[in-house]
């Protein structure tokens, strides 16, 4: 099986428990909620995505055609060493794509492998870390977990339904809104909820407020 990787590329990973780790970032082209158009987002399950997903055009993407091949791409972005390796394989979503070669060739070449889903499709074993990041309207069959990554406010969700998870974290994190004033608001949503539910813990993209990618 071949990947369509639409961008790859070193950074610190911005969200979540693993905010501040250095991580090889491996985004896959395609997702199964929104096919990435702008003229197909007011009908698509998920409404609110910020990223382009779409093509293989992006800094470090492309056509890989199996496991290793894509890894040797991986380990060249991470460069010397093989101490804490870490990659994170998002979209899009990646599990239209992840199977046991290429973790399995990950694994092989020491990385620690993290993925960043929508939850529709269930989770390869194999995956060191899983995080999900439901969307109103979907169907989620991936319950359990890493990190539960909740994106607030989000019409149609409600957290409560979601503490029965079997996730080890559980973290909201405020709604990219596009201009200060609504973004103001949803942070001050994702706070009001914590306060509410202590179960939950806030979480930034750290990475916009740095400039990172």
């Amino acid at each position: 099986m071949g990947y369509a990787v639409k961008e790859m590329f070193l950074t610190l990973q911005g969200e979540g428990v693993n905010s501040g780790r250095r991580a090889v970032f491996v985004r896959f082209a395609g997702c199964n909620l929104w096919s990435g158009r702008e003229q197909d987002r007011a009908s698509a399950v998920c409404q609110f995505c910020d990223t382009d997903f779409v093509g293989t055009d992006g800094d470090g993407g492309g056509r890989f055609a199996d496991g290793p091949a894509l890894t040797d791409a991986v380990e060249r972005l991470w460069g010397a060493g093989r101490g804490d390796r870490f990659v994170v394989l998002t979209g899009g979503e990646p599990m239209l794509q992840i199977d046991t070669a290429l973790l399995a060739a990950l694994h092989d070449a020491g990385f620690t492998v993290a993925m960043e889903s929508n939850g529709t499709i269930a989770a390869h074993p194999a995956i060191d870390w899983v995080c999900i990041s439901p969307k109103a309207g979907s169907q989620v069959v991936q319950t359990r977990g890493d990190e539960l990554k909740l994106v607030w406010p989000q019409a149609g969700i409600d957290p409560g339904d979601l503490e029965g998870w079997d996730f080890a974290h559980r973290l909201v994190q405020p709604m990219d809104l596009g201009s200060d004033e609504p973004n103001r608001g949803a942070m001050a949503a994702a706070m009001d909820l914590v306060m509410a539910r202590p179960v939950w813990r806030l979480s930034l993209q750290t990475h916009k407020l740095l400039g990172l990618r």
